[in-house]
């Protein structure tokens, strides 16, 4: 077989060789250590959890070594392809925080010197290394119809044998110069395969960045490298892509590995020196007392997009993906309470083998953690900016009076202990209703132990002794005065010493006082509740709650 002859016959279109591209994409100036890494998906459909846990893994690789994170879209598959696929997979990325250096940042922009970066746009470069392969007699022709293959999928299962194009099944593999040709000139369809140089008894072993040392049987399967309109298979692309980026450290899904024995084999007979691989484990979650994969079918938290449309806090959902990938960073944020996530160390060596446990309840404390590190100008910023996508009249609300809400936001906002009511922005509506008129609902939790009467005369008292000008202690103390007016104790130690002596004790008039302004039994630090919501406000509130008394 003139081999020549044969890759002019296929691909007389294409004049570039691999060393032309070499050139176009020549290695890249990094520091010596420096990870070039890349997540890769296809465009069909909503970016999956899983996928933002891996994009994470890999652009916090790149990043902590001075390397490059690339997003390469592989969209081969123009059958599955959704609309606006691209557009979701960035708004998941870029919407969680993880930073892009090359490749698409924007919906219809792409970044660097590498690309393009989308495979459909990639096919010239692809039938180059293919036509490389088949100068080599590493690939063929294959015009095997899909009944044919069909028919060769039912033998091989009827018999228990390998399921492939291998051996004495692959019938294109010795077809001669002119046989190919003369199909070719009738205007038969054919896809190009590789001629595996695998043989059945014997190993491949690489060491997995993150499992660990890896043995499998080589691949003795002709498989398919370019599809019969040219464009190329998964397995091909990734390796060709990979080659001329430079990429340092595939880091992908589990499902991946099984692929392992064809990508090493695709580099070696093309010379290549293939990247390192990591493989992790699928998210797991708790079902019916056992563990399963968190599920694209069954699962609503397995988009993304159910993390924004709730309304967690990007950086809340990254540091408990984290919290996965490593066990040491629940020590890291402990030890560095202030430390953006972005400073602590990731290390594949530290990840599960057998996938981390997503729980929910795990992901609102963490995120209600999250929440309240930030400032209250930060929670209005991010609240806002929730609300205008997803909650009109909150954020008609919210935004009516920018400081009032700051002010709001800002309620037991201490530094040292602070209150933890949201750990998502769709909670900010239930925990703050009692500061808007249109969401107060004039229903009030019963104080218990403080009888109607009582409740009444405290509120009516209190209208007349109320100074919003008084700071915290002072407004305590005239709680204290006003307890000790109807004969309740003016401190709660003084009414446990002797209860019989007291109906009730200064923290009873305080959550009566808190019921008929909030409605609620438990609220943010009353006193500055009262302040913001002004002397005319508290005042109307606690008119409204002696008329719902019916006394």
């Amino acid at each position: 077989m003139d081999y020549n002859a044969l890759a002019e016959l296929l691909f007389s279109h294409i004049d570039k060789t691999m060393a032309d591209y070499e050139t176009i994409y020549p290695k890249r100036e990094l520091p010596e250590d420096a990870k070039v890494t890349r997540f890769a998906p296809s465009p069909t459909g909503f970016l999956h959890i899983g996928g933002l846990f891996a994009a994470l893994i890999s652009e916090r690789i790149a990043h902590q070594s001075g390397g490059k994170f690339i997003l390469r879209i592989e969209d081969t598959d123009k059958k599955r392809e959704v609309e606006n696929g691209v557009e979701k997979i960035l708004e998941g990325l870029i919407g969680f925080g993880v930073s892009i250096d090359e490749g698409f940042v924007d919906f219809d922009s792409q970044v660097g010197d590498y690309g393009p970066y989308m495979q459909s746009q990639r096919a010239p470069i692809y039938q180059c290394f293919a036509k490389e392969l088949v100068k080599k007699g590493m690939a063929y022709p294959c015009f095997c119809t899909e009944d044919e293959l069909s028919a060769t999928r039912e033998k091989q299962e009827a018999e228990k044998l390998l399921p492939g194009y291998w051996g004495s099944f692959a019938k294109c593999r010795n077809l001669t110069f002119d046989e190919i040709k003369e199909k070719i000139d009738a205007g038969m369809p054919y896809v190009l395969r590789l001629k595996s140089c695998g043989s059945e008894d014997k190993k491949i072993a690489f060491k997995d960045g993150i499992k660990g040392k890896i043995e499998m049987p080589e691949n003795i399967v002709d498989v398919v490298i370019l599809k019969s309109d040219g464009i190329p298979t998964y397995h091909f692309a990734h390796v060709v892509d990979d080659y001329l980026m430079g990429t340092t450290n595939v880091i992908r899904g589990d499902e991946w590995i099984s692929s392992i024995p064809i990508h090493l084999q695709m580099f070696y007979m093309l010379g290549l020196k293939p990247p390192k691989y990591a493989h992790i484990a699928p998210i797991m979650k708790e079902d019916e007392g056992g563990k399963r994969k968190i599920s694209k079918r069954k699962d609503p938290e397995a988009a993304v997009t159910y993390y924004d449309e709730e309304g967690y806090p990007a950086d809340g959902v990254i540091e408990y993906l984290l919290n996965l990938a490593n066990y040491t960073f629940e020590d890291f944020r402990k030890a560095n309470k202030n430390a953006h996530w972005s400073e602590f160390k990731l290390e594949m060596n530290k990840m599960s083998n057998s996938g981390g446990l997503f729980d929910l309840v795990k992901l609102n404390d963490v995120c209600k953690n999250t929440v309240a590190s930030y400032t209250a100008e930060k929670v209005y910023d991010l609240a806002t900016k929730w609300a205008q996508k997803y909650d009109n009249e909150l954020y008609t609300l919210l935004t009516r009076n920018k400081d009032f809400s700051v002010a709001m936001f800002n309620f037991d906002r201490n530094p040292d202990k602070p209150r933890k009511d949201i750990g998502k922005w769709s909670e900010v509506r239930d925990a703050f209703a009692f500061m808007f008129d249109e969401l107060f609902d004039g229903q009030y939790e019963n104080v218990e132990n403080v009888s109607k009467e009582d409740a009444k005369k405290m509120l009516e008292l209190y209208k007349e002794m109320y100074d919003e000008t008084a700071d915290n202690s002072t407004w305590f103390n005239t709680l204290k005065d006003l307890a000790e007016k109807i004969g309740f104790a003016r401190e709660v130690k003084e009414y446990k010493k002797n209860p019989d002596a007291f109906p009730g004790h200064v923290g009873d008039v305080s959550n009566i006082l808190r019921v008929a302004v909030t409605g609620r039994t438990k609220s943010p630090d009353l006193c500055s509740i009262m302040k913001t919501l002004g002397k005319e406000k508290v005042i109307e509130r606690i008119d409204k709650a002696i008329s719902a008394l019916g006394i």
